[in-house]
């Protein structure tokens, strides 16, 4: 797949009757102080002869330092404004988000002084209520949460 690809994992569970969705924020000091419209699902890039599952699994783990498992189910794709396409699977699990181990990468900071600084790719993770996560997730990927919502109100009118 192209650089323009990237997949991810929507990990929600049930918390007293109530839907949450686990997001994270992005670390370095371009994201530091922001909070609405920063939040991501965890995801990444989709390497060269990998399947955007694999991906999806791979950048959790990469991400949170946790495993994910169970029953994923895939939305439909998103297209960001910079025409990237997300591609997503949501799956019903659990991860304490004091747990968190991100990977890290390096960037030159401050800008054009010559020293490369090392920030994790993600500074924390966080349950949200549906509407939280719609405030504090990027925009481009706010319909994952709508796919989600519609998604476990099929199955649930399903199973009653």
């Amino acid at each position: 797949m192209r650089k323009t690809h990237s997949s991810g994992i929507l990990l929600y569970r049930y918390r007293a009757e109530e839907l949450e969705v686990f997001l994270v924020h992005p670390g370095g000091p371009y994201w530091k102080g922001k909070e609405n419209l920063a939040w991501s699902i965890p995801k990444g890039e989709i390497a060269e002869a990998e399947k955007p599952l694999e991906t999806a699994k791979r950048e959790f783990y990469e991400e949170t330092g946790s495993e994910v498992s169970g029953n994923f189910q895939e939305l439909t794709p998103q297209k960001q404004p910079s025409g990237k396409i997300i591609y997503a699977w949501a799956v019903e699990g659990e991860i304490d988000p004091a747990a968190l181990k991100s990977n890290t990468f390096t960037i030159e900071w401050p800008p054009r002084s010559g020293l490369q600084k090392e920030f994790p790719e993600i500074d924390k993770g966080e349950w949200f209520g549906i509407q939280s996560a719609s405030e504090k997730i990027l925009p481009g990927q706010r319909g994952f949460l709508d796919q989600l919502q519609d998604l476990l109100d099929r199955d649930r009118k399903l199973f009653s």
